[in-house]
């Protein structure tokens, strides 16, 4: 199937109303900014000529094939134009034969990257649960942070807390980026203690990432945590912002504010107080 750039061709349809209309609004950058939904949707609704006379906001809903559909998004992205969103909705709402298509894909492994993120972001925005062991077993595999992490991390957190049970079985495997994407969407379920011990091992080993898991514990609303923060909070080689982060996380799982520090000297606290 043809990619037919969209952007471009509302990029032509906005240059000529600008023109036709340069008189009217003489050229004022701020209306004519204020009105670009409004000719956008214009553009939406109007036949087009680079679409043989058929609206933009009708041209993919001629087609009902996901298989096609799902393949036209691929064939978009392989040859660098840019997706519509007029394509992404249509597939989403296709619903169960779209789900099926894009479930297919996850399974390949010769993707480009932007195909897989695309993938996750319109499975998640269909509500699918369907792909929920694949996001955590790919976060299990990873050593170190990636987008495709991330943003499956959204999806599972998007799907409540039916990911807790498979995520902790899947702890014993993950590695080191793993575990800690695994922290951060577990936090937000209190009362198991194996989430409890993984957010302790991870401010333990990762004293870089000191202040992220100081407000995960925080989250998790577990005030044994609070010796083991105070002690951080305390620590000769804490920065700044660690520092604070860590002492907000005390307060806010109810434990008395440590004795104020010293920073003088510290970048971060000097950059802060010359702002």
């Amino acid at each position: 199937m043809k990619c037919i750039n969209f952007d471009r061709a509302f990029e032509r349809y906005m240059a000529g109303w600008m023109k036709e209309n340069s008189e009217k609004y003489k050229d004022d950058m701020d209306v004519i900014e204020d009105m670009m939904p409004d000719v956008y949707l214009e553009f939406l609704q109007k036949p087009a000529d680079f679409l043989d006379g058929v609206a933009p906001q009708n041209y993919f809903e001629q087609f009902d094939d996901a298989d096609m559909l799902v393949g036209w998004l691929c064939d978009y992205i392989a040859q660098g134009v840019p997706v519509p969103d007029l394509l992404l909705e249509r597939i989403t709402s296709l619903g169960e034969s779209a789900e099926k298509s894009l479930l297919a894909l996850l399974d390949r492994t010769d993707l480009p990257e932007e195909t897989e993120m695309t993938v996750v972001s319109l499975l998640r925005e269909m509500e699918s649960q369907a792909p929920m062991q694949r996001y955590i077993d790919f976060i299990a595999s990873l050593e170190e942070p990636s987008d495709k992490g991330d943003l499956c991390a959204e999806a599972l957190l998007s799907m409540g807390e039916a990911v807790v049970a498979p995520v902790l079985a899947a702890l014993s495997g993950a590695g080191q980026a793993g575990r800690d994407i695994f922290a951060d969407i577990l936090s937000n379920y209190p009362g198991d203690d194996r989430i409890y011990d993984l957010l302790v091992e991870r401010f333990s080993m990762r004293e870089e990432k000191r202040a992220l898991f100081a407000s995960y514990l925080a989250k998790l609303g577990d005030d044994r945590a609070i010796p083991m923060l105070k002690e951080a909070a305390q620590s000769p080689d804490i920065n700044y912002l660690d520092y604070v982060e860590v002492v907000n996380a005390i307060e806010e799982l109810g434990g008395e504010r440590p004795p104020e520090r010293e920073f003088s000297g510290d970048p971060y606290y000097e950059s802060l107080r010359r702002v």
